[in-house]
C-alpha cells in the first residue's frame, strides 16, 4: 500500500465522526505514558511534544478512559527489582491525578464511570504490563488491586515465573506455570482482568481453560496479516477468546499491522546486531544506542495508515462479530514515528471513526468498538469476583 497523507474525502461524514468521538465512550487499554514520567516528570496537563498522549490531545480526540501501563522490563525479575519499580510507577499515575485534579480522575471500577463522564476529565485506571512484580507472592496481587491495577499482562518479551512469552523462543513452562495457575484463580477472585497480549499460544489456551472470567488482549493486532508472528493474535485464538466472551484490543503499531513493515524491521534489527558483533560493541552501551538511532533515521520503516487499523478491526468483526474488538493503541510505547498515518497521536481518534463510517459501520457498532465491548468484559470480571467472594 503506498504511503499518503490522511485525507478527508467526505466532510459531512468526518463531522459525524467528530461528533461520535465526543458522544461515545472511548476506552484505550494500553498507553505507556507512566514509563516516560518515570524517566522524566513533565506536565501532561498541557500539550506536549513528548510522545502521543497528554490531557489536551486526549480531550481533543474524545478519549474518556485511559489504562495507564505499568511496565517492568523482564530483566528486573532476575535481580528481584520488579515490584519496587512497579510501585514507583503506580505512584506516578496517582501523582498525575493529585497534581491535576481538574484534568484527571482515577477510577477503580466500572460503576464510577457514569458519575465522571462529561466532566471534562480523562478517567485513568491501570494495567500492569508483565506479571513479574507479583514476585511469587499471591498477596501482592491484592495489594496491586487496592492500588488500582485492573488488568495484568501475564508476561512480556521473556518467560517469567507465571508463563511463557510469545516473544521468547525458550518455552520454560510449555504454557502457564504451576504458580501461574494460582495467579489466574486469584485474579478472578479479585476482579483483575487477565491480559493475554505477549503470552505464548500454549499459555493462552491454559488461561482460557483456567479462567472463570472473560479475558482481554489489551494491545494485540491480528496474526492473519503477518503469518507466523506469535505476538499478534491468531484466528483460532480470536475465536476461542470470543467464545469465552473476551475482547481483542487492536494495537496501532506499524510493525504489527503490515507484513512488509514487520519484515523490514526484522532485517534492520539483524543488520544492526551484526554490526555490533563485527565491531565488538556492547548492545547496551550508549555507543550502541546512538548507532541504532542513526540507523533508524537513515533507514526509516514504511508507514501503515489508519486504514490498516480498520482492516484489523474488520478482520475480527468478520471472524467473530463486532462484540469482541476494541482499541489498545500502545501510544507512547512503540517509538517515535512508528504509528500509522492518520493515527499519529490520541487527538487523531476521530480519523479512525471516520474510516469505520466510510466502511458503513453502524453507530451502535462503533460505540461497541470504541469502549462498550471492553466495559462489558471489565464489568463481567467484577461480577464474577463478587460471586467468588460471596
Amino acid at each position: 500500500m503506498p504511503q499518503h497523507k490522511f485525507q478527508i474525502e467526505d466532510s459531512t461524514l468526518f463531522h459525524k465522526a467528530v461528533e461520535l468521538s465526543k458522544n461515545c465512550l472511548i476506552v484505550d487499554t494500553h498507553i505507556d505514558l507512566p514509563s516516560w514520567l518515570y524517566e522524566e516528570w513533565f506536565d501532561v496537563s498541557q500539550v506536549s511534544n513528548k510522545g502521543e498522549f497528554d490531557y489536551q490531545r486526549a480531550i481533543s480526540g474524545g478519549l474518556d478512559v485511559a489504562f495507564m501501563s505499568i511496565y517492568t522490563s523482564p530483566h528486573l525479575e532476575e535481580i528481584g527489582k520488579s515490584k519496587a519499580k512497579a510501585d514507583s510507577i503506580i505512584e506516578l499515575v496517582h501523582k498525575m491525578v493529585n497534581n491535576w485534579p481538574d484534568k484527571f480522575e482515577f477510577i477503580f471500577n466500572t460503576t464510577e464511570i457514569p458519575n465522571h463522564i462529561n466532566t471534562g476529565k480523562v478517567l485513568l485506571t491501570m494495567g500492569m504490563e508483565n506479571g513479574s512484580p507479583i514476585e511469587n507472592k499471591l498477596e501482592n496481587l491484592e495489594e496491586f488491586c487496592n492500588k488500582g491495577i485492573r488488568y495484568i499482562t501475564l508476561t512480556h518479551y521473556k518467560w517469567n515465573h507465571i508463563c511463557d512469552s510469545a516473544n521468547d523462543p525458550e518455552r520454560k513452562w510449555n504454557g502457564v506455570s504451576p504458580f501461574g495457575e494460582e495467579v489466574i484463580k486469584e485474579m478472578n477472585r479479585l476482579g483483575i482482568m487477565i491480559d493475554v497480549s505477549h503470552i505464548s499460544d500454549s499459555a493462552f489456551y491454559d488461561v482460557i481453560r483456567l479462567s472463570k472470567a472473560p479475558v482481554i488482549a489489551s494491545h494485540s493486532s491480528c496474526r492473519y496479516f503477518i503469518p507466523g508472528l506469535e505476538r499478534n493474535i491468531s484466528d483460532d485464538l480470536i475465536k476461542t477468546l470470543a467464545a469465552n466472551n473476551g475482547v481483542v484490543q487492536i494495537n496501532f503499531a506499524n510493525i504489527f499491522l503490515r507484513e512488509e513493515i514487520f519484515k523490514q524491521m526484522e532485517a534492520s534489527d539483524e543488520e544492526v546486531k551484526n554490526y555490533f558483533k563485527e565491531n565488538n560493541i556492547n548492545p547496551n552501551s550508549s555507543e550502541a544506542r546512538e548507532y541504532s538511532r542513526n540507523y533508524i533515521n537513515e533507514h526509516p520503516l514504511p508507514k501503515a495508515t489508519v486504514k490498516d487499523v480498520a482492516d484489523h478491526i474488520d478482520h475480527v468483526v468478520k471472524l467473530v462479530g463486532v462484540d469482541y474488538v476494541g482499541l489498545g493503541s500502545d501510544f507512547n510505547g512503540v517509538g517515535e514515528g512508528n504509528l500509522p498515518i492518520g493515527l499519529e497521536d490520541v487527538s487523531k481518534l476521530p480519523n479512525l471513526i471516520y474510516e469505520l463510517l466510510t466502511r458503513s459501520y453502524e453507530e451502535a457498532d462503533i460505540e461497541k468498538i470504541l469502549g462498550k465491548n471492553l466495559l462489558r468484559v471489565w464489568s463481567e470480571n467484577e461480577r464474577i469476583a463478587k460471586q467468588l467472594t460471596n
